[in-house]
């Protein structure tokens, strides 16, 4: 194999931690923390290299850890873009216009569910439930959540990520994290709540 990978100094340091954790004979149970280290260093993908470097590490079956890297959406085997964009589309997400915003990312960047722009910017896959069903629909681009988005915010969020702009994560509206939109509905009068 022509391909190959090792942890960084930093990052080596950083696997040792993870794997001294778990009691001797467990070590298999840092496969999932050492395959995020090993992809955000192996610029955002686990590949073959990474799962066999991990393999050797935690003395497991290759198959093993190709298991868990090939099951979890947040893996990814093949290169993706520096903005990852995963897009929910089941039921909370779809009643709420999950469409839209798919559509409205397919518009502006040209891609579509896995797919990579030319450029090697943006990158989409569809995903399950993102456990966010309150703010549907939902994006996550990366690490960050982006919620009740509808095809114009969207749009401002790729922009503002071409521009090399960090959009404000979270809800895209006016509201308290997962509150309800519009404020509080109940227990308004805190000197009621105190009794």
């Amino acid at each position: 194999m022509s391909e190959s990978f090792k942890f960084n100094d930093e990052n080596l340091a950083t696997a040792k931690q993870i794997i001294a954790r778990y009691p001797q004979g467990r070590q298999h149970s840092a496969v999932l923390p050492l395959l995020d280290l090993a992809q955000r260093q192996n610029d955002g993908h686990a590949s073959d290299a990474v799962v066999d470097a991990i393999a050797a590490m935690i003395d497991m079956p290759r198959i093993r850890v190709m298991e868990v890297a090939t099951f979890y959406t947040m893996f990814h085997r093949k290169p993706v873009g520096k903005f990852h964009l995963q897009c929910c589309t089941t039921t909370p997400c779809w009643l709420r216009g999950s469409s839209e915003v798919v559509d409205a990312i397919r518009k502006h960047t040209g891609i579509d569910f896995g797919e990579t722009t030319k450029d090697g910017m943006f990158s989409m896959i569809e995903v399950e439930c993102l456990g966010g069903c309150v703010n549907a629909p939902i994006v996550q681009i990366n690490d960050d959540f982006y919620e009740d988005l509808d095809a114009a915010s969207m749009v401002k969020i790729l922009k503002a990520l071409q521009a090399g702009e960090t959009p404000e994560p979270g809800p895209q509206i006016d509201r308290q994290t997962s509150a309800p939109a519009g404020g509080a509905t109940t227990l308004k009068n805190i000197a009621l709540a105190k009794g």
